[in-house]
């Protein structure tokens, strides 16, 4: 056992690991002794010695640098740690879904991932570690809870400290530890197979075969911003699907993403978005850091909201093969996500969930047999044939629509908003914001809906007044266990079903983000083709004055992330 140094400051304080696991500045992990050793062994503390003894654990991250040397370090301690096998992506890379693909595989106990999901990499970028459990899904509350109050106690670390392997070569490599009944076993394995193989049985690649080569092919772009899903998106799609290899890019995974932003948006996936405003492409579709966010455009750079794409998937499911046989047994979406996933499922008779964000949630009610299908706002979409949002899957998905209604892209959007109606949308994000300052706004925002008057009270910006009908701290009740989750973010509901709603973002490496969410419904046929920024620049002004979000931060210019 190797003893951590003392500290005045108690490990743990810095390592609450938020909705999406541990995500820091790379100098973070790098010059804070044993900063990434504590983590990793309150992980393995958390498990239970008699489930953790002789157990496979899945390792796998999306390439950002300082992968490997971290991969290196797990391999020591789970060895340490009484863990039998590790099954490794090859080179130390592997996608979030493939992880959690690959866990249900091989019934590992659960796995580490390194990412940072969207953020920035490179040694001035951001660095994560994520823990997801059996099921392939993140570690729910609870168990991030035990991992970081037994960060806060630590005293000493398991680790052999001479031991390495070989990421790149494919196979089994074996290591006799003293002490140890059985070789401590680590495999490394084709990232890509066992996901593509999973794909293989959700979708039929005969009919996207046809879609992508056949005699009336559609010419798609897929854009993998430098990140982990480019080998997946290149044997997939164009060496087994047979879209041209010219089809796909940036799909050699890079240590700093190429310099830039994995978040695929109309803001950093604008080369994409200018790409496909020629009319070139009938089909365009942008991947995240880690593989499991997704951006779809139509022809002429036509923007499908997230919020919307899992709304029209939910509507045209059974154009899925494993629909067909799963059936479908519930919808669910994150609180800040728009309500077009509810007018499908109302119409639908389906039950719909709404939920905190945190794909965690989605995989509570996946594992009880009540949920097929889920989005978020942020660009994740994904159904129960894992436990984490999928973007290569969404893709899929959205070309099996394409090819069942031999529809474009905007043909499917516009006839699904004549149906359902159209839920304008949009999310404005304040970045880096002083954190004392973000949360004395959420504060003092709170108290003003809270105050009963509150409710009832009239907004009037240009022709329109809406009227509060609600307002509230949004609290979940999970229907499986019965856990609660509070302060999920702040609710305001007008009468005619418009939503405003705030929000603090735990995904970021430092300083805070305010979330601001606007949502309303429209139902006339003949305003559902307006621009959402003209739509709910009303909403955005009350929001903006109701919270003095500019005077309270000093940001003026949001990100308008949708």
């Amino acid at each position: 056992m190797t003893p951590l140094p003392v500290c005045g400051m108690p490990w743990g304080c810095q390592k609450r690991p938020g909705t999406s696991g541990l995500r820091k500045k790379v100098y973070v992990f790098q010059s804070k002794r044993n900063y990434l050793h504590n983590f990793i062994q309150s992980v393995f503390s958390s498990i239970d010695l008699r489930d953790r003894q002789g157990s496979t654990v899945v390792v796998g991250g999306d390439g950002r640098y300082f992968n490997t040397t971290a991969i290196q370090v797990i391999v020591q301690m789970a060895a340490a740690n009484g863990v039998g096998r590790l099954v490794i992506g090859q080179n130390g890379i592997m996608s979030t879904p493939a992880v959690s693909c690959v866990i249900r595989k091989y019934k590992a106990i659960g796995g580490i991932l390194l990412t940072a999901s969207h953020n920035p990499g490179g040694p001035d970028g951001d660095f994560g570690i994520k823990f997801n459990i059996a099921n392939g899904g993140p570690a729910p509350e609870t168990v991030t809870e035990q991992i970081f109050q037994i960060s806060r106690t630590l005293e000493e670390y398991a680790i052999c400290p001479e031991l390495t392997v070989d990421l790149v070569t494919l196979g089994k490599q074996t290591f006799d530890l003293e002490n140890k009944f059985k070789p401590f076993t680590v495999e490394i394995v084709d990232s890509v197979e066992s996901y593509a193989n999973m794909l293989r049985n959700i979708f039929d690649f005969a009919a996207l075969k046809e879609l992508l080569s056949g005699e009336n092919h559609i010419r798609i772009r897929l854009d993998a911003m430098h990140g982990v899903v480019g080998p997946y998106v290149k044997k997939i799609l164009c060496e087994e699907l047979g879209s041209p290899a010219n089809s796909a890019i940036n799909c050699i995974p890079l240590e700093d993403f190429g310099g830039q932003h994995p978040d695929p948006n109309l803001t950093h996936a604008a080369d994409l978005v200018e790409t496909m405003k020629g009319g070139q492409y009938d089909f365009g579709a942008a991947f995240d850091g880690d593989g499991d966010r997704n951006m779809i455009l139509g022809k002429h750079g036509f923007f499908v909201n997230p919020s919307d794409s899992v709304a029209v998937i939910a509507a045209n499911m059974f154009c899925i093969p494993y629909f067909q046989h799963m059936g479908v047994r519930g919808f669910a979406r994150s609180m800040p996500t728009s309500g077009a996933l509810d007018n499908v499922a109302k119409a639908t008779k389906i039950q719909l969930y709404e939920t905190p964000t945190g794909w965690k949630f989605f995989g509570s009610l996946m594992d009880a047999g009540h949920l097929s299908l889920c989005g978020e706002e942020s660009f994740g979409t994904g159904a129960d044939h894992i436990r984490e949002k999928d973007g290569l899957w969404a893709v899929l998905a959205w070309l099996s629509i394409l090819a069942a209604r031999k529809q474009s892209i905007e043909e499917v959007m516009t006839e699904h908003w004549k149906t359902y109606g159209r839920n304008y949308y949009t999310r404005y994000d304040y970045d880096n914001v002083d954190i004392d300052a973000a949360v004395e706004l959420m504060l003092n925002l709170e108290v003003i809906i809270s105050d009963k008057e509150f409710i009832g009270q009239k907004f009037t910006e240009g022709e329109k007044t809406y009227q509060v009908e609600r307002a509230d701290n949004f609290e979940y009740s999970d229907p499986v266990d019965g856990s609660i989750s509070r302060n999920q973010g702040l609710r305001i509901i007008f009468k005619d079903g418009s939503r405003i709603i705030f929000r603090l973002s735990g995904t970021g490496s430092s300083g805070a983000t305010i979330r601001l969410y606007i949502d309303s419904y429209e139902k006339d046929v003949n305003k559902i083709f307006q621009d959402p920024q003209v739509k709910l620049a009303e909403l955005v002004t009350i929001a903006v004055q109701l919270s003095q979000l500019q005077e309270r931060t000093g940001r003026s210019s949001p990100t308008v992330i949708t």
